[in-house]
């Protein structure tokens, strides 16, 4: 029923607590919702449409990327207190950070071929152990080694259309310092600098995005570019490790 006499309609007091539930199942569901983008993106990749394929992906950046807001707004861990979101999260984190992305590697030829399943399954697996040992995410918002953007990854080496070899020995470095306990930005939530990251993050996303749209021939200057905010972001990575650690 609403009530009569407001400007507004304003539900009873007793449906409120039930609108608030449904709301917040409706943030999981946004999370999950990655997972099925992520397999969208797998069926491009499959059918050799990259564009179609890094678009996809791009689209689960943004829900995961907007998704903890969404949820902390909607207070989902006081409103379905039997569910795991942060669980739910690191679920459909792997498989669209993790999983596509290996896919690409063997798919899209980005390194020889006899290396390409021995690389695509040490990213899965690597990857698999930094998403559940303790301290993943550390108290003060920090990810501990290298946390697996491997999506991110694969697109430069594909946009930038380097050598098989070269592109197998990036990987290969970035597979073992995902078990470096070095701690990397959490971009949305670190404390500092974290209006300016923010902003650099979507300066840096739109440019990727008007990049995807010029698969595979993305211009050299907008790739060039597009790396001032992974330089920045591994940058104050590092000081604010070396930081962390003085402390």
């Amino acid at each position: 029923m609403w009530s009569v006499g407001c400007s507004r309609p304003v539900l009873p007091a007793d449906d409120r607590p039930n609108v608030a539930r449904r709301l917040a199942w409706a943030a999981h569901i946004y999370t999950a919702s990655g997972g099925f983008i992520a397999l969208v993106a797998a069926a491009a990749m499959l059918e050799d449409r990259y564009r179609d394929a890094f678009a996809w992906m791009a689209v689960t950046v943004l829900i995961d990327a907007t998704d903890g807001w969404l949820a902390r707004l909607l207070k989902v861990k006081e409103r379905t207190p039997g569910f795991d979101g942060e669980l739910l999260d690191n679920i459909v984190d792997y498989v669209t950070y993790v999983f596509v992305p290996a896919l690409a590697v063997v798919r899209a030829r980005i390194v020889p071929e006899p290396w390409a399943m021995p690389i695509a399954g040490a990213m899965l697996v690597a990857s698999a152990i930094g998403f559940s040992r303790a301290g993943a995410k550390t108290a003060d918002y920090f990810f501990t080694g290298f946390p697996s953007y491997w999506n991110i990854v694969v697109f430069y080496l594909f946009a930038f259309g380097w050598t098989q070899t070269a592109n197998a020995v990036v990987l290969v470095a970035l597979i073992a310092l995902v078990f470096v306990p070095i701690g990397y930005v959490y971009p949305s939530r670190t404390p500092t600098l974290r209006r300016l990251t923010v902003a650099l993050g979507a300066a840096w996303g739109t440019l990727v995005l008007a990049m995807i749209a010029r698969v595979p021939d993305v211009p050299r200057p907008w790739l060039w570019m597009s790396m001032v905010f992974p330089v920045y972001y591994v940058a104050l990575s590092l000081v604010l490790h070396a930081r962390r650690n003085r402390g």
